[in-house]
């Protein structure tokens, strides 16, 4: 696909870029929901969840009948056996997030994951206590921080450092988030940002967070809720300390999927530092001993608790081997496309109802458009999704649109142009 195109609003462009993806037979790997109004919906909100893969059934229908089969011996002998089977995913997840395998586990949920790894990596002193985070980073993340600081004894109000965009403007600039590690970070412990910010779609620059976090001295990490299988990630590369994601968004694996995290090497053999400790996590050769001393496993495995979900496992199995078939590479360079295609659309929208407050620079964003509408008015949203949409609305103010490449067509973004103008005159 070439990315220097002169895009053109027509149903007939958007069917020759679908002829011209390579990625295009993907979209037939899985069930797209269907609309009172069309035969297939208009599906964009993998950003939320993402739309199951025709295999899945499949694979989990295969561990049920080994369970049926074997009971417990399915353990040692079902045809992907359950005792090793979080490891059949971690190769995979490691190509999706640019980590080592060492580096990279998949266990828990999102924010449970969060809370085991800041107990590690948060590790407050009288001079160094503060944690960063993006002011309206999602909820869960607010609240996993502001815990975390009340339990080790501070007060959000003294300890948490939010980073609110200037006045008039609604993204952080990057130069802002350097600006205020090179002011606060001495006084820094964590800095813990989204990857992905889930309300304006906003990409944060990992590389350069983290260097500047750890000029001063600082732990980074991330939440990459919105940023797993949405952008290239280099995770090792950048240095990260840690980093944790949910898989049921751009990963597919289905609603309240397993998570996964990222440690990075040079943590590895940082048997010190304190952990809440499970018997997953503990050395392969002697778990099944049943000794009384907790020896953790090298690498993001020691950070396990308990023995994971086989079929949530199946499920996310399934989708990465989706992953594997397209590349990072080739589904950032279509994603990259498929959303510059859809920001053209919007602007041959002649209105003052909507406003996009997504970067407009590709660097800055993944696939999600944040469609602010004016005077908070949700009747447009409901519009839209009477004529065959799915995206979702955030409050006060915003639906959110997020072409994936994996599934999404160029005509479904060509679609979606025509209904909402329909919709806005």
């Amino acid at each position: 696909m070439m990315m220097n195109l002169t895009f053109e609003a027509s149903s007939e462009f958007a069917a020759r870029l679908d002829g011209d993806d390579p990625l295009g037979p993907l979209r037939s790997e899985f069930y797209i929901p269907r609309s009172p109004t069309r035969r297939d919906a208009i599906y964009f909100t993998g950003n939320s969840l993402g739309l199951q893969p025709k295999r899945t059934r499949a694979y989990i229908g295969e561990e049920l009948d080994d369970w049926a089969r074997l009971g417990v011996e399915g353990h040692l002998h079902a045809r992907h056996p359950w005792l090793p089977y979080h490891e059949f995913v971690t190769e995979p997840l490691a190509r999706v997030v640019g980590a080592k395998p060492i580096e990279v586990v998949a266990m828990n949920s999102l924010t449970t994951d969060l809370h085991l790894l800041m107990v590690s990596f948060y590790r407050p002193t009288s001079d160094r206590f503060k944690i960063v985070i993006e002011k309206g980073a999602f909820p869960s993340d607010q609240y996993a921080v502001e815990s975390q600081l009340r339990f080790h004894g501070y007060h959000p109000s003294t300890a948490l450092i939010e980073l609110a965009p200037r006045d008039g403007e609604s993204t952080l600039g990057t130069d802002d988030i350097l600006d205020a590690m090179d002011r606060d970070g001495d006084s820094v412990a964590l800095v813990m940002l989204g990857g992905v910010n889930y309300y304006t779609g906003q990409a944060f620059d990992i590389r350069r967070i983290t260097e500047a976090g750890h000029r001063k001295g600082c732990i980074v990490g991330f939440d990459l809720a919105h940023a797993a299988g949405n952008l290239k990630l280099e995770l090792h590369d950048a240095g990260v300390d840690f980093a944790a994601w949910c898989s049921y968004k751009y990963l597919n694996a289905g609603p309240g999927a397993i998570a996964g995290i990222f440690v990075h090497e040079k943590h590895a053999r940082s048997f010190d530092l304190p952990r809440f400790a499970g018997w997953w996590g503990h050395d392969k050769a002697t778990r099944f001993l049943m000794g009384p001393d907790f020896v953790p496993l090298p690498g993001a495995e020691g950070w396990q608790l308990s023995n994971p979900p086989i079929f949530q496992l199946a499920a996310l199995r399934a989708s990465l081997e989706l992953f594997d078939k397209a590349g990072m590479e080739a589904l950032r360079t279509k994603s990259e496309l498929l959303t510059g295609y859809l920001a053209f659309l919007l602007t041959q929208i002649e209105t003052d109802r909507i406003s996009v407050i997504t970067p407009s620079d590709p660097a800055e964003r993944g696939c999600q458009l944040s469609i602010r509408v004016r005077n908070a008015d949700k009747s447009l949203f409901a519009e839209i999704t009477e004529k065959g949409v799915i995206a979702d609305w955030r409050e006060p103010d915003v639906i959110r649109v997020a072409p994936v490449p994996l599934y999404n067509s160029f005509t479904d973004v060509f679609g979606f142009y025509e209904i909402l103008s329909e919709c806005l005159t």
